[in-house]
């Protein structure tokens, strides 16, 4: 059984050049002590600035693991707070890169349906101020798990993450980020999972044929 952490919301949004086409972000997330609602396919507090590429009933809650944060504090060398990487959970001891596509957790009094990885952007790397990171975010294959929401719920931090679910079809987070990526494993190899994935992975999935 995994923990909460932390919940995080983007209290303020950040503008800046490195912002995109949107030019304002609300990547920047501060964990908050107070219980959260998950309803709606949203994080009550939350902001989501750039609607096409983040949010939605696919996307409503962003996940990253503190094991992950830990190993990306190790390989770049230096400290990295909470909230960090924009998500709305910061979860321990429960994987993530290797939840299977479709699997379904409990946090708090919410229901919530591992969807998708997280495909880095520009934004990311401006808000690390680190140009390389989209690259290097890609390469190291640690991409965080998006959420649905199947019941809408409260989470705070110690909340226990427990998995209700798992699909047969094996096919890991982890898997697919490297199959979008072209990181070794190829469109065939995650296929099984295509019917717990979004429209938008499964119109992916389906030009490779």
């Amino acid at each position: 059984m995994g923990r909460l952490l932390a919940v995080n919301i983007a209290a303020v949004t950040r503008t800046g050049d490195w912002t995109g086409d949107v030019g304002e972000t609300g990547i920047d997330k501060r964990p908050v002590t107070h219980p959260v609602r998950l309803f709606d396919d949203h994080v009550d507090g939350d902001h989501v600035m750039d609607r096409a590429h983040h949010g939605g009933p696919s996307k409503a809650v962003y996940a990253y693991a503190r094991e992950d944060a830990t190993w990306w504090e190790a390989a770049i060398g230096r400290p990295i707070p909470t909230g960090s990487f924009g998500e709305n959970l910061t979860t321990a001891d429960i994987a993530v890169t290797g939840a299977i596509i479709g699997e379904v957790w409990r946090i708090g009094t919410a229901t919530l349906r591992v969807t998708e990885p997280r495909i880095p952007c520009r934004v990311f790397a401006g808000f690390w101020d680190r140009p390389h990171l989209v690259r290097e975010f890609t390469d190291a294959g640690r991409p965080g798990a998006y959420l649905a929401i199947v019941d809408e719920g409260s989470v705070q931090v110690g909340d226990a993450i427990s998995v209700l679910h798992r699909p047969d079809h094996g096919v890991t987070l982890g898997r697919l980020f490297a199959a979008r990526t072209n990181h070794g494993v190829t469109r065939d190899e995650v296929r099984a999972a295509r019917a717990d994935l979004s429209p938008t992975w499964q119109a992916w999935l389906d030009a490779g044929n």
